[in-house]
């Protein structure tokens, strides 16, 4: 047995990715201790996992939710700038607070959210193996990729390549307080300093929840990268009430903005009114942001709700209308249903690109956003076979991805060995 220690951001799409490998660990008899600030305590512990707090007097219950409102509020770069801002406060908590808590509860190996840079740092200084989890969108740079906050096609020409790299400089200085403070904490433990942001993940695995074909072409990852597709165990989530006595049988719109980037309330009228006139009900999930009795009367009387059991009601969706969170867009991918993007902040975009450049879907961005132009994103969506088709080809790429079992298998393996594990 393996005391396994996992370290990622406390927001829900991360918790919900990182949580059911802890759970298939233990379900194979190791331990396993989620090492978070206070606001994951309680997803952590639904999912039958250890929990170990770190910053309480910096981050105390509640903090998460009023730096969630505050985001909820936020578009674009400044979103970002406030998102770099939250993880900069909880890297230096973590370099402070975890090599105690782990030398003193015996954790022998560490799973690491790809968007917390410090946990290779701690690792490193610890001796012991990690593994990089990527989450959200692979923050692996390559210069024909675009960066992950930019909705931006691929485009491997040298126009697209100049492009790439202007936007990876704009990244670099947002995110240069975050490197700062990793970089005093390796001086501080006579580490070498990192010369790349590369250096920062697994020598012996990165594991990616998206399936390969999610993915834009990539030349340069590591030979010890792995797609695995998606993990969720529904289990681990409370169970949500829902109306479906009033489900009419039409074809079902799913309307969702997360629960990030859900507090932009007039995107909810614009999708009410730009799906009046289709032969569809529309279901909006709030997602915890706002009460239903927030929002102003809506065109058509949509079945607005507070939060939704998202996995029952994507298994009747014909469509979601979605922020393109990365677990969202995962979730109706393994349903088969194709998506109209509406990305607002952080990774959104580049998992919109994603969308967009599969055809599974289409994007309509945030600052062109009205009821005429996502009307017909939804028409065309709706009524042209190739997106379903598009999905359907990604439903049956997760099938065959491996999924958690894959994962804990590549986990075990890399942990034991401590050697790298090629794809």
């Amino acid at each position: 047995m393996t005391h396994f220690g996992l370290i990622c951001p406390s927001s829900t799409g991360h918790l919900h990715t990182i949580l059911p490998l802890g759970q298939e660990l233990k379900r194979r008899g190791h331990r396993v201790t989620l090492l978070g600030i206070l606001d994951s305590q309680a997803k952590t512990l639904e999912a039958g996992l250890e929990f170990q707090a770190i910053g309480e007097s910096e981050f105390p219950k509640g903090s998460s939710q009023e730096f969630f409102t505050e985001l909820g509020k936020l578009t674009r770069l400044k979103a970002l700038q406030l998102t770099l801002k939250w993880i900069a406060d909880t890297t230096q908590v973590y370099l402070r607070d975890t090599p105690e808590i782990i030398k003193t509860t015996g954790i022998e190996g560490l799973l690491v959210d790809q968007a917390l840079a410090a946990g290779g740092t701690i690792a490193e200084y610890l001796d012991i193996p990690f593994i990089t989890i990527c989450s959200a969108v692979i923050l692996n740079r390559e210069m024909s990729v675009p960066p992950f906050n930019t909705s931006w096609n691929y485009d491997p020409s040298w126009r697209g390549i100049l492009r790439n790299r202007i936007g990876y400089t704009v990244l670099d200085q947002v995110g240069r307080p975050i490197r700062k403070i990793i970089q005093s904490y390796r001086q501080h433990w006579k580490l070498s300093p990192l010369t790349s942001t590369t250096e920062q993940y697994s020598p012996l695995a990165q594991i990616s929840q998206q399936p390969a074909e999610l993915e834009f072409p990539r030349q340069h990852l590591p030979k010890h990268f792995h797609f695995t597709g998606p993990y969720h165990y529904s289990g681990s989530r409370k169970a949500i009430p829902f109306p479906y006595e009033q489900l009419t049988g039409q074809p079902l719109i799913y309307a969702s903005m997360g629960t990030l980037q859900n507090r932009l309330l007039w995107i909810f009228q614009i999708i009410a009114e730009a799906c009046t006139g289709l032969d569809a009900q529309l279901v909006i999930s709030l997602g915890g942001g706002n009460s239903p009795d927030s929002l102003p009367e809506l065109p058509r009387n949509p079945l607005v709700v507070n939060y939704a059991p998202q996995l029952e009601l994507l298994q009747k969706a014909t469509l979601t209308i979605t922020h393109a969170g990365m677990n969202t867009t995962l979730e109706c991918l393994a349903n088969g249903i194709p998506m109209v993007a509406i990305p607002i902040a952080n990774d959104q975009p580049g998992v919109a690109a994603r969308i967009a450049w599969t055809g599974a879907g289409e994007i309509v961005p945030l600052k062109k956003l009205n009821r005429e132009r996502l009307q017909q994103a939804i028409k065309e969506v709706l009524t042209q076979d190739t997106y379903q088709k598009n999905a359907l080809r990604l439903q049956e790429a997760i099938k065959h991805a491996g999924g958690v079992t894959k994962a804990v298998d590549i986990v075990e393996q890399a942990v034991s060995t401590r050697k790298a594990v090629l794809t």
